[in-house]
């Protein structure tokens, strides 16, 4: 079964990420301990995974913002976020009231900080490995 076979099972919506990127891994670790129940799959950007879905959904090759693939749409940037922040545990889930601000004005605070991620929060030579305890969560 190739990975886009696995995104069509419906077993959940997958978050893809940059796997090297300090912040995301960071994010990626929140959203496990935080989640309402395990309902996420997560794949790095860098990955095979990553590159098979980029061909199904039309993503750029240089996609580097977290995506979320859920019911065969696509969003990116503050929207995947907030999307995914719907289903989080509260407080976490209130960051949803930034749906209110106007896209551009989201997408640009998003884009700012991830123009920066490397430079603030530093980065990997490789993807992080998962604890065997939430590997089967990994697509990659």
């Amino acid at each position: 079964m190739n990975s886009g076979d696995r995104n069509k099972e419906g077993t959940g919506p997958v978050i893809l990420f940059d796997g090297v990127c300090n912040l995301c891994n960071a994010s990626v670790q929140f959203i496990l301990k935080y989640e309402k129940s395990p309902r996420y799959r997560f794949a790095p950007l860098q990955g095979k995974f990553a590159s098979e879905v980029r061909h199904q959904y039309a993503l750029p090759e240089d996609a580097d913002s977290v995506v979320l693939i859920e019911k065969k749409q696509v969003f990116t940037a503050s929207t995947a976020a907030l999307r995914i922040a719907h289903h989080l545990k509260a407080p976490w889930n209130w960051l949803v009231i930034f749906n209110i601000l106007p896209i551009s004005f989201r997408d640009g605070v998003y884009h700012w900080i991830a123009r920066n991620r490397y430079r603030w929060f530093g980065k990997k030579d490789a993807c992080e490995i998962p604890s065997p305890e939430i590997a089967h969560r990994f697509l990659d």
